[in-house]
């Protein structure tokens, strides 16, 4: 199966026809798991485990390829195309709900208070981007980590990044995170 799967993946890399129909039912448990992570992470938003996989499909099935190493590495592109499908759900479901409850959540030990579960994953998705500009890197291992449920060594893998980086970055990634927005909140 690991070979089909690597065959499947540099086949999906020159971009053949119908690869990825081929190659999500070879990782689609792993998919269901990263997708249910997420979900639980933000349990306000009211979305499934399978809408989010079934969306991440159709935003990969509009790409024509993908550069994914092995399994580690497309699974990661697919938790980023689960992130981004949950922000744009954030970004409908805030826009209606503007002077909501205010919640707190965690990001290790530092409670942030915004107006709802949206609005903090829209300030996190926003900080990100501005992360972004600044150090590419960080970004994929926040997502690997705090949006994927990656542990160390599977962002490690992941992002063919030696362990030790992955440390160093995940602690760079959460202070900036936590930086911004206690500045957001504060502002």
């Amino acid at each position: 199966m690991e070979q089909t799967l690597r065959e499947l993946l540099v086949a999906y890399r020159k971009g053949e026809p119908g690869v990825l129909d081929r190659l999500v039912p070879l990782v689609y448990e792993d998919l269901r798991r990263l997708a249910r992570r997420q979900v639980r992470q933000w349990p306000n938003l009211t979305l499934d485990t399978t809408s989010v996989v079934h969306e991440a499909y159709l935003k990969l099935s509009r790409q024509h390829a993908l550069d994914a190493n092995d399994r580690a590495h497309f699974l990661a592109i697919c938790s980023q195309a689960m992130r981004q499908f949950i922000i744009n759900y954030a970004r409908q479901k805030s826009a209606g709900k503007r002077g909501s409850n205010v919640v707190m959540h965690d990001i290790d030990d530092m409670e942030v208070p915004v107006h709802g579960e949206a609005d903090e994953l829209l300030l996190i998705d926003q900080t990100l981007r501005g992360l972004e500009e600044a150090n590419p890197r960080l970004v994929r291992v926040f997502e690997c980590r705090f949006f994927a449920g990656l542990t160390e060594a599977e962002t490690m893998e992941a992002l063919n990044l030696p362990l030790r980086t992955v440390q160093r970055d995940w602690m760079r990634a959460r202070a900036w995170v936590k930086d911004m927005l206690s500045e957001q909140h504060s502002a």
